[in-house]
């Protein structure tokens, strides 16, 4: 029977002497001899086969070339910190139900810190309102044209010397007799039409100023003006022109109210100005039931 050949390896391995051993065979007086060359062969890994892939080489312990090393597993991806939220000028507005506690200087003050749509950007000053705080009168314009952006105060200018004129052929002025505001509070830019959005802005200031004047009447002088104070009480009323909605009396929570053009247009159109002094007489008529003889000049 021919003997069982043994792997070369697999004897090194079983021969192989720790350093116990070897001091105990030293003390017998036994020398030990082990090649050089075969303890670098044992002690050395095995190398990775050529198709071992080069994740698997770098287990076993063979040497991979760098440019054949996998990579790195990437170190978790964390996302960023979303940004804090920046402060927006409208965060700082006050909302509908806040204005509708403002006393008069308060309101004052919030109507010229105001930045709750883009007109504050170009505003030189806000224009709150000015006249007499109880009065009987109320006169709404628009918004503010270039003059009354520079001072701050409505109606001045010709649009204002012509309103002056309309008061006092009623026997009236601004200071004693009338409170006036506007629908905008800043002017739009290059004397533009308002828009809507810019409207729903400031309707919470001008309903706040109407609660506090308690005005017996109030006249609206030009188109926003009428459409901003009759929304909700004539249908369609933004789609109207200003002639379909003079002539005739509203009532706007309980409140007569009576739309005429505005100043600035009559100086356009001065042939209006006999359609004014009847609507004039007609807000004089609601209020008094006293309507008036045309003055000789407007």
């Amino acid at each position: 029977m021919s003997p069982t050949p043994v792997d070369p390896m697999t004897a090194l391995h079983s021969l192989r002497l720790d350093e116990r051993q070897r001091a105990m065979l030293a003390a017998m007086g036994t020398p030990v001899w082990w090649p050089e060359a075969i303890t670098a062969t044992v002690d050395a890994p095995a190398a990775a086969p050529e198709n071992t892939p080069p994740a698997a080489a770098a287990q076993q312990g063979a040497h991979v070339p760098p440019a054949l090393r996998p990579p790195a597993d990437p170190a978790p991806v964390r996302p960023a910190p979303a940004p804090k939220p920046t402060a927006s000028p409208v965060a700082d507005h006050p909302t509908d139900p806040t204005i509708a506690t403002l006393d008069w200087d308060a309101l004052t003050q919030a109507i010229q810190s105001c930045q709750a749509c883009g007109l504050c950007q170009g505003r030189q000053h806000a224009v709150p309102g000015m006249g007499h705080r109880q009065a009987r009168w109320m006169v709404v314009g628009e918004a503010p044209g270039e003059q009354e952006d520079k001072q701050g105060l409505p109606f001045v200018g010709p649009a204002g010397q012509l309103l002056d004129a309309m008061l006092a052929a009623m026997g009236l002025t601004r200071e004693a007799d009338v409170y006036i505001a506007n629908v905008i509070k800043c002017r739009p830019p290059h004397n533009r039409n308002p828009e809507p959005a810019e409207v729903a802005q400031c309707r919470p200031y001008l309903q706040r100023q109407i609660e506090l004047v308690k005005p017996d009447l109030i006249l609206a002088l030009g188109r926003f003006a009428a459409q901003t104070l009759l929304a909700g009480v004539v249908p369609d009323v933004d789609k109207l022109p200003l002639g379909k909605l003079r002539g005739q009396v509203y009532r706007v929570d309980g409140r007569p109210v009576v739309v005429s053009y505005h100043p600035a247009y009559l100086l356009r159109s001065p042939a209006e100005k006999g359609k004014t002094w009847a609507d004039l007489c007609l807000a004089m008529e609601a209020l008094e039931h006293n309507p008036l003889t045309p003055p000789a000049e407007m």
